[in-house]
């Protein structure tokens, strides 16, 4: 498994670039941001997916983890492979698609060249509760048990960030309390 790579640009072309690494030349998938910014003879250093397939070897990069994080959660998802989660990456970047999954919001998803409405809406269902991101604000571990108890994960956010307590205990009962007060009325 190759996870990373740094080396000197070689060459840029539109979604790629070459990255030369102790003398070996890397044709490395990238955003076409990257691609554009991308200097020949710069230093670069990408977060890497190795794919192996039958007919290719692939490597696809991005300038931060979670980007590849993300990128690796939408290839899970039935119909997505390694360049439509790299457009959706690209396209939408990673907060507007937590976002997009945690409104339920597959429409965002629509916009990408190549996503239909049945992949855009397996997507927000496929990830739904697995995209919590670092500026949520909110336990994944308390996410994760809300959603297991069935409630939808837009109303476990917001119950979440209102619930108050000084640990994961009073804080879970809090949201708790906040969403059974919703569901009465």
């Amino acid at each position: 498994m190759i996870a990373s790579l740094t080396g000197k640009i070689q060459r840029t072309g539109l979604g790629f670039v070459v990255l030369d690494v102790a003398g070996v030349g890397y044709l490395v998938s990238v955003s076409p941001k990257v691609s554009a910014t991308a200097q020949v003879d710069s230093a670069l250093i990408l977060h890497t997916a190795y794919i192996v397939r039958e007919d290719a070897h692939l490597i696809f990069g991005f300038e931060t983890q979670r980007e590849l994080e993300v990128f690796d959660l939408l290839r899970s998802v039935t119909g997505v492979g390694p360049k439509s989660a790299l457009a959706i990456v690209s396209a939408i970047g990673v907060a507007d698609i937590e976002n997009a999954v945690a409104q339920d919001a597959d429409s965002v998803f629509r916009s990408v060249s190549g996503i239909g409405p049945k992949t855009a809406k397996l997507i927000t269902l496929t990830l739904a509760g697995k995209l919590l991101g670092s500026g949520s604000g909110v336990d994944s571990e308390l996410v994760a048990a809300l959603l297991g108890l069935g409630y939808k994960e837009p109303l476990v956010l917001a119950a979440l960030r209102e619930a108050t307590g000084n640990d994961q205990q009073a804080k879970l009962r809090s949201a708790l309390a906040i969403l059974s007060s919703r569901a009465s009325k």
